[in-house]
């Protein structure tokens, strides 16, 4: 059991290390939103063209972000005794994701993994009991793990500010502890980073004043209900960012294409040669407007509006040549496909139809296979983390029994791969004509537990309704001799097989 003090020394440590790595998350969400500063440009060029082209950038790390994100999409979960219908424990538990919006909140929670690195998940109870879960910022949340056993969760941190404070939950198996303090005055205009540095030495975490409410109050689920999804955590436990590695050949792009505009910003306009004289001076006034003296013009500012002065009455110029500008667009085609192998993207999401025009299904699917098995592996390492938001969804509702059985679940996910209809089709029919059964084939094909619930239900009753069908055929010609009954002569005998059959 947690006591004040070391609680408040815990929010400060977790607290600390949200703040440490803000800035890094900042960055990286910058690079995917296309927020760019340009960089490796030398003194020289920076000095005349940096501001025209700040606002500039070829975003290639939002399509590597975005391509594994949009294959990421949870169909079901299926508890680990039950059939391949949805069952009355796990449709409860499905409902419970859709009434909060979790397929939607994934599909953000999982981009921001992607991006940031982490994401995690909160999960409580609301004041009826029942589950209430949101995904949650790693701007705002750090989980905490036991040291000798990291999939052990010890502590959980949540931080959030409004106008004139700044909020602290603090998650214990045991205790929710929950603080406060006076926000400290900053400007609105910078960034969350930076507030988050300055808010380090807002003062001392006091206790939340509830009312008649316990502070802290009992945990009621018996675990810290935070959860966190790391992107392809290393053994070391530090998840990586599917776009970090990307950043420095982006800047690298991005400078490219400054140097192409620049190139053809000044082959579009005539250049101008003084030649035989002197550079031109400035008179220089006093305060009552007399000159007083001059000064020789900066050969750098007659650069920058394309006059290039050569004195010397024997001075002699040949030629200017037109720029060639397929040598930037041949290097940042090279830098793009770089990009492709290193991030597992298929090149035919960054360059359209850059040397694959004419591509067969199969070709396609195979210059998909890297993202598809990245896509896999992320769904590797998503699937215990979603496993124990269903579990703790469970626990909110107070069935342990089911909390349990969740464990051992099975996330179903969407297939990573891209498939056409036609070639879905064609794997389906095969896969039946060796035996696979009709429930197993719409879970290949893509439908949730609740779909394939309604799916053979359907079927089911309109098979039932051709057996009806048919006993009334044969009621009927009981009846009435004259009748025929399908498949049948008018004399009672079978109707002999067509030829071939």
């Amino acid at each position: 059991m947690e006591t004040l003090d070391s609680a408040r020394l815990r929010v400060e440590k977790l607290y600390n290390r949200i703040a440490h790595r803000s800035s890094s998350i900042e960055t990286l969400e910058a690079y995917y939103e296309g927020k760019q500063p340009l960089a490796y440009a030398s003194d020289e060029w920076r000095k005349f063209h940096q501001n025209r082209y700040a606002g500039f950038s070829d975003n290639w790390c939002g399509v590597v972000a975005n391509a594994p994100a949009e294959r990421l999409h949870v169909d079901g979960f299926k508890l680990d005794t039950s059939t391949v219908k949805a069952t009355d424990s796990e449709s409860q538990l499905w409902r419970d994701w859709l009434d909060n919006e979790m397929d939607i909140q994934s599909s953000q929670g999982f981009l921001g993994s992607i991006v940031s690195k982490r994401s995690h998940v909160l999960v409580w109870g609301d004041e009826d009991g029942e589950p209430v879960v949101t995904w949650e910022h790693p701007a705002f949340v750090e989980a905490e793990y036991d040291y000798e056993n990291p999939r052990l969760y010890t502590a959980a941190l949540k931080v959030w500010r409004d106008d004139e404070t700044e909020f602290a939950t603090l998650f214990t198996a045991d205790q929710v502890w929950k603080f406060s303090r006076p926000s400290k005055t900053v400007e609105d205009a910078r960034s969350w980073p930076e507030q988050k540095r300055q808010a380090m030495l807002a003062g001392t975490w006091l206790l939340r004043e509830r009312g008649d409410a316990p502070n802290p109050q009992p945990n009621p689920l018996g675990e810290v209900p935070v959860t966190e999804f790391p992107n392809r955590p290393t053994l070391r436990g530090v998840p990586l960012s599917d776009i970090e590695g990307t950043m420095s050949m982006q800047n690298a792009i991005n400078l490219l294409w400054a140097y192409l505009f620049t190139a053809a910003d000044h082959a579009s306009f005539p250049a101008r040669v003084v030649m035989g004289q002197e550079p031109p001076k400035m008179p220089i006034m006093d305060a009552s407007g007399s000159v007083v003296g001059e000064k020789t013009v900066k050969i750098d500012d007659l650069a920058n509006g394309r006059l290039l002065w050569l004195t010397g009455q024997t001075t002699k110029i040949d030629q200017f040549d037109a720029a060639k500008l397929d040598v930037f667009t041949a290097v940042i085609e090279e830098a793009v496909g770089h990009i492709a192998a290193q991030t597992r993207t298929p090149p035919h999401y960054l360059v359209a139809n850059k040397g694959l025009s004419n591509l067969s299904g199969d070709a396609l699917v195979a210059a998909e296979t890297g993202l598809a098995k990245k896509v896999q592996e992320q769904q590797m390492f998503f699937s215990p983390a979603i496993r124990r938001v269903f579990r703790q969804i469970a626990l909110v509702r107070g069935n342990k029994a089911l909390a349990d059985e969740a464990r051992r679940g099975n996330v179903l996910w969407r297939n990573a791969e891209n498939r056409s209809e036609n070639q879905l089709a064609d794997s389906l029919i095969k896969k039946k004509q060796i035996g696979y059964p009709f429930e197993w084939l719409l879970m290949e094909d893509g439908k949730s537990p609740e779909d394939i619930k309604q799916i053979i239900a359907m079927r089911d009753k309109e098979q039932e309704a051709a057996i009806e069908q048919g006993m009334n055929a044969i009621t009927a010609a009981a009846e009435n001799p004259n009748v025929e009954v399908p498949g049948e002569r008018g004399d009672g005998s079978e109707e002999p097989p067509a030829d071939g059959q």
